[in-house]
């Protein structure tokens, strides 16, 4: 049996033999059916049924308990919710391990939420620096706003703020970009 820690360079490998054996349609369809639909149906019921507050509880019980470093915000009225990742464990894992199969680990996380957002009526802006560090807004889909400036809902915690932020390949997602295939 592995460990709940070395589960994450498992993860790691399987997408990249999935990439190379049958393509990348088949690594987007095992995030959307084996994680989105599967495994994290949990997260996906608090959040459709809940909104910002089943996001809240959802994340809020996860990132601490895999010990992330990590800041929340949320505004349950206007439906916003913010996380600063400073220090993802799951890509930090891999990281000091060694683990580098897939070319862009931290696609899994859109790969699979990304679903469940759209079911829930939310929209998901998100960069992430492939150094475990990132951010994510999310917000009500009728919301014609885009992200937040630096610092505007997070103050000093906001990830871009951080002097090494900015180092890294970036990838960046913005709701306006995002649809997920059948």
């Amino acid at each position: 049996m592995i460990g709940c820690s070395e589960f994450c360079g498992c993860y790691d490998w399987t997408f990249e033999w999935l990439r190379r054996n049958f393509g990348q349609e088949a690594v987007e369809r095992y995030w959307r059916q084996a994680i989105s639909a599967d495994s994290q149906r949990h997260a996906a019921e608090l959040i459709v049924s809940q909104g910002v507050a089943g996001m809240m509880k959802y994340w809020g019980h996860t990132l601490a308990e895999e010990k992330a470093g990590y800041v929340t915000w949320a505004d349950e009225q206007r439906q916003v919710m913010r996380i600063e990742m400073h220090a993802c464990p799951s890509l930090g894992y891999n990281l000091q391990h060694g683990y580098r199969y897939y070319h862009d680990y931290c696609d899994h996380c859109m790969g699979w939420l990304l679903p469940i957002m759209e079911r829930a009526g939310f929209v998901i802006h998100h960069d992430h620096n492939h150094r475990g560090q990132c951010w994510w807004e999310m917000r009500r889909r009728e919301d014609p706003q885009g992200p937040s400036q630096p610092g505007e809902l997070t103050g000093r915690h906001d990830v871009r703020l951080l002097p090494d932020y900015q180092r890294g390949n970036h990838h960046t997602w913005h709701a306006s970009q995002l649809t997920t295939a059948p």
